[in-house]
């Protein structure tokens, strides 16, 4: 079953994809991004998933936030429910005053942040299922205010269930935490160009030692780390899905000297970037 939702006029879509063995996302999502948020559900017992040609296990009733320019493909897509949506029905930059989960669940550190829900939280998700589907089904004038308020009501909840699972039972400083959010935020937007941590604790009007103690706190990554890792997931990236040369993709992200790159990218993952790409890690 699939439901879709658009306002031509205002480009505002959101589908709901239930049981449907075709769910997939493919091909180079770098040159040309599919344009939707991803919240996976999987229903059925545990699978794996491909993202970005890594491979993962996603468990029975997990929650799986996707990117836009993320490629996936399930194992047994007819096992998922999933919520699509674009910018313009809803960008979580623009509302996390509404959701708070910009920097942790979307546009966060891991590329992979699986949910578990819980038996109580389990019965909220199909309850709320239900109510989108005689939402979508509905012919109501304010269809789209009611499922942007769905929506948002989904989010909340992922992010609740997120901070419990990755965060501990201990109390959370919202302030702080807000702060790694926002680094997180930053990086996304500026690390093809800026790989120092000086740089965003600049933007953020603390000292690198600042946030360096505050990610002591809530992360199991230093914000160097959170720099470095990002680089590297996109340098793979495009590796897999084009036909840049080394030099390019260095200067794509920010390395002026290619030995220096190379250097960088064999650090993080043991082979250089040339090996990586003629040893068939490229699935092209």
């Amino acid at each position: 079953m699939k439901y879709i939702f658009n306002q031509d006029h205002k480009n505002e879509t959101v589908i709901l994809i239930k049981n449907e063995a075709d769910f997939v996302r493919t091909g180079n999502q770098l040159s040309n991004p599919t344009k939707y948020y991803t919240i996976v559900w999987n229903r059925g017992p545990l699978q794996t998933v491909i993202i970005d040609e890594v491979k993962y296990t996603i468990g029975a009733n997990v929650i799986l936030p996707i990117m836009m320019n993320q490629t996936f493909v399930f194992e047994r897509p007819q096992d998922l429910v999933a919520w699509q949506f674009n910018r313009e029905f809803y960008c979580v930059v623009d509302h996390d005053a509404e959701v708070g989960c910009v920097g942790f669940v979307f546009y966060g550190p891991s590329q992979t942040l699986f949910v578990n829900l819980e038996d109580d939280e389990l019965d909220k998700m199909h309850r709320l299922l239900t109510v989108f589907e005689e939402e979508l089904s509905s012919d109501e004038d304010i269809k789209g205010a009611m499922l942007r308020m769905l929506l948002v009501r989904l989010i909340i909840n992922i992010t609740r269930l997120a901070k419990k699972q990755y965060l501990g039972a201990g109390e959370v400083v919202e302030e702080k935490f807000n702060l790694i959010r926002q680094f997180n935020l930053l990086v996304e937007l500026h690390f093809r160009k800026e790989h120092q941590v000086s740089f965003y604790a600049d933007l953020l009007n603390k000292s690198p030692k600042t946030v360096a103690n505050v990610f002591s706190l809530y992360s199991k990554s230093t914000p160097l780390q959170i720099i470095h890792e990002r680089i590297v997931t996109e340098a793979k990236r495009l590796f897999y899905y084009t036909d840049k040369s080394v030099k390019e993709i260095a200067d794509d992200l920010g390395f002026g000297d290619v030995a220096h790159f190379s250097r960088f990218f064999k650090n993080f993952t043991s082979v250089n970037p040339t090996d990586f790409r003629k040893t068939g890690q490229n699935p092209k």
